[in-house]
């Protein structure tokens, strides 16, 4: 299937999806493209956020959106896959039968599927602001990248994908 098929699948369920990024064997290329599509598929929802801030502080959106590429697309990554190794070693400290590159390519792909709701987060952090409604939506987002790196997580440490 397609990447954006596959992502429309996960919101139905995420480990079936999961199972089929992993059949095609321990590709690290394959992990490292996802995670780099996620961070900037984050990086793209940050923009209407930084364009609101810059307008309302007269600060240089250009260097905003420098700090925020730098953060996303080169620090969060290397974040990103210690957080995925202490996630295997707990799992494997609770019995679990995964490997490193399945923990990952949960937490990844986790990340570029949840990529769309975040987008709508940054959208409300751009036209509401700091509001109750951008803050459900932020809160959303979370939920659904923590639901779909969970159930990734425990189905590859459990041995079912």
């Amino acid at each position: 299937m397609s990447v954006l098929a596959d992502i429309a699948a996960t919101y139905r369920g995420p480990v079936p999806v999961l199972g089929r990024r992993l059949a095609g064997g321990q590709r690290e290329d394959r992990a490292l493209a996802i995670l780099m599509a996620g961070c900037v598929v984050l990086y793209i929802a940050q923009w209407p956020r930084l364009a609101r801030e810059a307008h309302l502080s007269d600060a240089p959106l250009d260097m905003l959106l420098g700090g925020s590429l730098l953060a996303v697309v080169f620090i969060v990554p290397l974040v990103l896959y210690a957080l995925a190794g202490v996630s295997h070693l707990i799992g494997r400290m609770l019995g679990g039968q995964g490997t490193y590159h399945a923990a990952r390519m949960a937490l990844f792909w986790a990340l570029l599927a949840s990529g769309p709701v975040f987008l709508l987060n940054g959208l409300m952090q751009g036209f509401a602001g700091e509001t109750a409604q951008s803050q459900v939506t932020g809160l959303l987002a979370l939920g659904i990248f923590l639901w779909f790196w969970l159930a990734g997580l425990m189905a590859v440490e459990r041995g079912r994908v």
